[in-house]
C-alpha cells in the first residue's frame, strides 16, 4: 500500500527544514566563536600550530593557524551540511529530526572544544614541535557537546497525532482474535556485522588509549561502547497500544500508536541498498530503519507519509496482530 500523497504526507517538510536550518546555524555559531577566540591568541602561538600527532604522542603535522581554523569550520560546514540534508528530505518522524539536530549540533561543539583545547596547550610555546598530545582536550571534545546535542534534540518538537481512518486493506493478514481477547508479540534482535565491527573499534581504541598512556581518551572507547549497545541491540513488542522498539538501553525508542497503522507486512531487506548501513538509519521516503541485518523485516506503513522497518525473526506473526489491533482502535 503506498502512502495516499497529499497535504497530510507533507505536513513534515516544514518542521524537517527547520530543524535542519537551526541545528546548522547553531553548529557554525558554536565553531564560529571558537575560531574567533582562538585567532585572538596568534600572537602567542607559534608558527606553524601542531595539527596532528603520532601513536607515540608526538607532533607529526603541522598547519598555519589560518589553515588549521578553517580546516576545523570547514570540517563542522561539511557534516552539517550532510545532516542536514538527511533531516531536510527524509525527515518525516520526528526521530529523525531530533537525531539530525543532536548530531549536528554535537559535530559543532566537537570541532569548537577540540580547536579550542588543541590551541590552548600550545599557547607560549616557540616551538610546536613541545606540544603535548591533546588526550584532555579530545575527551572534552566527546563530552562536552553532548550537552548542547541533549538541548536541541529535546526543542524539536514530536509528531503529531494522526489517526488513521481506513482499517488495513483487506488483503492485509490478520490474527484471530475473540471478543475481548488480547495477544502481545516480543522479540529480541541484535547482533550482526556492524556489531562486531563496533566491538573491534572499541578494543583498538581502549588499547590506543593504554599504548599512549593518555587516560583521558579511555572516555572515547566508553562512549562508543555505549553507542554500540545502544545501536544493535533492541526489544521489539506488538500490543493493544501498537508497536514499540526499544534499545536495551532505553535509547533510541520509538512507539507507533495502533491507530496510526495503515498497514503492516514483511518485507526483506538490504542494509547498504536501502538504509545506507546498519543500526538506526533512515531511508528513502524518510522511512526510519532498526536494520541489524539483511533479510526478513517488519514494515509499517504509518500516517503522515511515515514508515518503520525492523530486522526481526517471525515478522509475519508480528505483521499480522499489527493488522488486527490497527483494525480494533478505529
Amino acid at each position: 500500500m503506498t502512502p495516499p500523497s497529499g497535504p497530510s504526507t507533507e505536513a513534515w517538510r516544514p518542521h524537517a527544514r527547520l530543524a535542519a536550518a537551526c541545528s546548522a546555524l547553531a553548529a557554525l555559531v558554536l565553531v564560529t566563536v571558537a575560531a574567533v577566540v582562538v585567532w585572538s591568541w596568534r600572537e602567542d602561538l607559534p608558527d606553524p600550530v601542531a595539527s596532528h600527532w603520532s601513536g607515540a604522542g608526538r607532533p607529526d603535522g603541522f598547519m598555519s593557524l589560518g589553515t588549521f581554523v578553517l580546516t576545523t569550520v570547514a570540517m563542522v560546514v561539511g557534516c552539517s551540511l550532510l545532516f542536514g540534508a538527511i533531516g531536510w528530505f527524509r525527515g518525516a518522524a520526528s526521530s529523525t529530526r531530533r537525531t539530525v539536530a543532536a548530531a549536528t549540533v554535537w559535530v559543532g561543539g566537537f570541532g569548537a572544544t577540540l580547536l579550542l583545547g588543541t590551541v590552548a596547550t600550545q599557547r607560549g610555546l616557540d616551538d610546536a614541535a613541545q606540544a603535548t598530545a591533546p588526550g584532555t582536550a579530545l575527551a572534552l571534545a566527546l563530552l562536552v557537546p553532548l550537552v548542547p546535542a541533549a538541548v536541541a534534540a529535546w526543542l524539536v518538537p514530536g509528531d503529531p497525532h494522526r489517526p488513521a481512518v481506513a482499517p488495513p486493506d483487506a488483503d492485509a493478514a490478520r490474527t484471530r482474535l475473540g471478543p475481548g481477547e488480547r495477544a502481545v508479540w516480543i522479540r529480541r534482535v541484535g547482533g550482526g556485522p556492524a556489531l562486531a565491527a563496533g566491538g573491534v573499534a572499541v578494543v583498538g581504541t581502549a588499547l590506543l588509549a593504554v599504548f599512549l598512556q593518555v587516560w583521558a581518551m579511555l572516555v572515547a572507547p566508553v562512549l562508543l561502547a555505549l553507542a554500540v549497545a545502544a545501536m544493535f541491540a533492541f526489544t521489539v513488542r506488538v500490543d493493544a497500544t501498537g508497536l514499540t522498539v526499544r534499545s536495551v538501553l532505553g535509547w533510541p525508542r520509538t512507539h507507533v500508536p495502533a491507530d496510526e497503522i495503515e498497514r503492516a507486512r514483511v518485507s526483506r531487506v538490504s542494509p547498504l541498498r536501502d538504509f545506507g548501513g546498519w543500526g538506526w538509519r533512515v531511508g528513502a521516503g524518510g522511512r526510519t530503519g532498526v536494520v541489524l541485518r539483511a533479510g526478513e523485516s517488519l514494515e509499517v506503513e504509518r500516517t503522515g507519509g511515515r514508515g518503520l522497518v525492523v530486522t526481526v525473526d517471525d515478522a509475519a506473526t508480528a505483521a499480522s496482530l499489527l493488522n488486527t489491533v490497527a483494525e480494533r482502535a478505529r
